[in-house]
């Protein structure tokens, strides 16, 4: 069986329908080219993909169009996990490329699976990455009025054929933030998977690390709760503390869970309901 769930953030798009529109449409274009990847190729190559895609579209905090920290530079996280395998990597602040997701990617098959900061962007040089700015107009403005925009994190959770899920997020941050932050999303309470379910947040990130919220969700399923019950108890002891994030899932038999706590206006998210693509916007 074949699934995908992708998400390009989250926020409150209350009274801003253009702009909704805009993630709606990127959304349903990025899961249609990455699905078709997925039908013939293996998950982790679909989700970086597509991930590529969500870095390399500028309404998204991710890649290019990241949002700029408190000293005017963008530094960027992303992370990979695959579930089969147990594998986790990412990377953490690094700069001036275009996909961090690859950087993440690469070094899946180091000994050393999560680098930061300098070493971060150094690897990346020493493998080839083409040096690349990747702050827009828009950000650019935002920072300068110190406006805190719409959108962030995006993310996709990934089943193959043969049983596989990946999960793959990356990030901007979260714009004006003290330089060298380190966000959820390259850490396994933002990304996680495992051979039983795949999860993939958006949302305040220092939130999200403090209830581990991917890695509890997926030792839940592993546990024995299905992946509604697992997603529902973990959102619910989050609405406890106020907590704001929201998150993409999927399990083994195909199963899909988008959820958010209380506290967040909308997760932007995208996947096939079995009669046509979902998202947010429908």
């Amino acid at each position: 069986m074949l699934q995908l769930v992708i998400h390009g953030g989250a926020g409150s798009l209350e009274g801003k329908t253009a702009e909704a529109k805009n993630i709606h449409q990127s959304l349903c274009r990025i899961w249609e080219e990455t699905f078709e990847l997925l039908k013939k190729k293996t998950a982790e190559e679909a989700v970086i993909h597509g991930i590529r895609l969500l870095e390399d579209d500028p309404v998204f905090n991710a890649g290019t169009g990241s949002k700029l920290q408190a000293d005017g530079e963008v530094r960027m996280s992303a992370a990979l996990m695959d579930g089969v395998k147990n594998r986790f990597s990412g990377v953490i602040n690094v700069q001036n490329i275009r996909f961090p997701i690859e950087a993440a990617a690469l070094l899946s098959k180091e000994k050393n699976k999560v680098l930061s900061a300098d070493q971060a962007t150094e690897f990346c040089r020493k493998h080839g990455f083409d040096e690349h700015d990747p702050v827009t107009p828009a950000r650019l403005q935002e920072y300068e009025q110190k406006c805190s925009g719409i959108h962030g994190t995006v993310g996709i959770v990934a089943l193959d054929k043969k049983g596989s899920i990946i999960a793959g997020t990356s990030t901007g941050g979260i714009g004006h933030e003290i330089p060298g932050r380190v966000s959820d999303s390259p850490t396994v309470a933002g990304t996680y998977a495992s051979s039983k379910a795949g999860v993939s947040c958006t949302g305040i990130g220092e939130q999200i690390t403090q209830q581990a919220a991917a890695a509890k969700i997926v030792t839940r399923v592993e546990d024995g709760m299905s992946l509604h019950e697992a997603v529902s108890k973990t959102l619910m002891e989050s609405n406890n503390f106020n907590y704001s994030f929201g998150l993409i899932s999927l399990d083994a038999n195909g199963q899909i869970e988008v959820g958010k706590t209380a506290a967040l206006g909308e997760v932007y998210y995208a996947y096939h309901n079995g009669e046509g693509i979902e998202t947010f916007y429908n």
